[in-house]
């Protein structure tokens, strides 16, 4: 069978998580908008503990702050386009990162087609943004600062607590793209001040389809305009009949992450670290993509120097990696993340995604290191610029003999 280590593209469904789903398709199907019969208030009484099971992971101080979306798309549309939207005035400014995911900066570079102003910071060669650079970006029509908690592709954690506490010092609302941390990580909404946060089920072993938005309790309110109108379901912010089963996927996906999370961190981490080291070990010429502490337990992102990360992961029929994020692979270009890194065209197209999971093993790590070290010497002894390399370091070695 082939070894799955793509996990921060998506994960399998938890048979804990498709048991509690299952009576939703058919023995209880009702509409949880339906107010006036049994099958409407079992959905929604569903609904209603697996919006409590959400809140409980990430610390909001009430279910009523969680909204039920899609998925992180949606979610992130909605954050960012209805915060934009709702303004009085007609040229609001957002600030946001150059490493975050596609339908953050596209959302963001839709409003400014629209007359809003948009700010895209740098990040270090980590990926950090330094949090001084948000405050110096920030202006008089500043509303919104998104940025992501964890990224995507290279795993970096950014100062997040750092970031809410100056939005929150300036009166500006702080949005995190926090799909990748959220069940990987302790996350924490009021610890660290975010006024809206993202979240994805099929990124924490829940179905796809399914996602929520965190919108704080706070005073004066958070003004949010709905992408959708129809029926003012989730109290007006997002109208459409409820999918109650990936709902309920959703949910109970967050309770097993919680009693699973220090454990299950603490056990990646370890395999993660055993990859990196059985990779570096035996090869040259590779570089760690991302923050080499400050990272998600599960990620680890690897440049192989003289190859091309395409040939590499098509070269591995046994082991199933990436070559970036999911949602931009159909795309040629190197990866824009390593790109903002200061990593040159060959570096990024050189990238590959490890995604550990809770199935992973230590033997598939072991065999997984043992491919990808055979894989990239097989493939560099049919490249030229590598043969290069190779003579003038053997001249060089020569010359220091004599």
């Amino acid at each position: 069978e082939p070894i799955y280590l793509d996990h921060n593209a998506t994960t399998p469904v938890d048979d804990r998580v498709l048991e509690a789903m299952r009576p939703y398709f058919s023995e209880k199907f009702g509409n949880a908008a339906s107010r006036t019969h049994r099958f409407g208030w079992e959905a929604e009484e569903a609904v209603e503990n697996a919006r409590k099971q959400v809140a409980d992971l990430i610390g909001a101080d009430s279910p009523k702050t969680i909204i039920f979306t899609s998925g992180a798309t949606e979610s992130n549309n909605l954050a960012i386009k209805g915060v934009l939207a709702a303004q009085k005035r007609e040229r609001a400014h957002v600030i946001t990162v150059a490493t975050e995911h596609k339908c953050v900066l596209d959302s963001c570079g839709e409003m400014e087609k629209q007359g809003h102003e948009v700010t895209v910071l740098g990040v270090d060669s980590n990926g950090l943004v330094d949090p001084e650079d948000i405050r110096k970006a920030l202006r008089e029509n500043t509303v919104l600062v998104s940025i992501m908690w964890a990224n995507n592709e290279i795993g970096t954690i950014q100062n997040v607590a750092e970031i809410g506490s100056i939005a929150r010092e300036h009166g500006v609302l702080f949005h995190s793209d926090a799909v990748q941390a959220v069940g990987k990580i302790p996350v924490d909404v009021r610890a660290v001040g975010v006024d809206l946060l993202s979240i994805s089920a099929h990124k924490m072993y829940g179905p796809k389809g399914a996602g929520a938005l965190y919108i704080a309790r706070r005073h004066p309110p958070v003004a949010l305009k709905p992408l959708f109108h129809g029926g003012g379901h989730e109290r007006g912010k997002r109208s459409g009949t409820l999918a109650v089963p990936n709902i309920v996927g959703l949910g109970k996906a967050c309770e097993v992450a919680a009693g699973d999370l220090a454990a299950e961190g603490a056990r990646q981490t370890a395999l993660r670290d055993r990859l990196c080291e059985n990779i570096l070990g035996k090869l040259d010429h590779v570089e760690l993509n991302g923050h080499p502490t400050e990272r998600l337990p599960n990620n680890l992102n690897l440049s192989f120097r003289y190859i091309e990360a395409e040939n590499l992961v098509m070269g591995m029929q046994d082991i199933a990696v990436s070559t970036g994020s999911a949602c931009t692979s159909g795309s040629n270009e190197p990866s824009y993340v390593i790109k903002a890194l200061g990593g040159d065209a060959d570096r990024a197209y050189a990238s590959v995604r490890f995604g550990i999971g809770r199935s992973t093993t230590e033997a598939e790590i072991d065999f997984a290191a043992d491919t990808v070290v055979k894989t990239v010497q097989r493939l560099r002894a049919l490249s030229p610029q590598f043969e290069k390399l190779k003579k003038k370091a053997a001249e060089a070695a020569a010359a220091r003999n004599v």
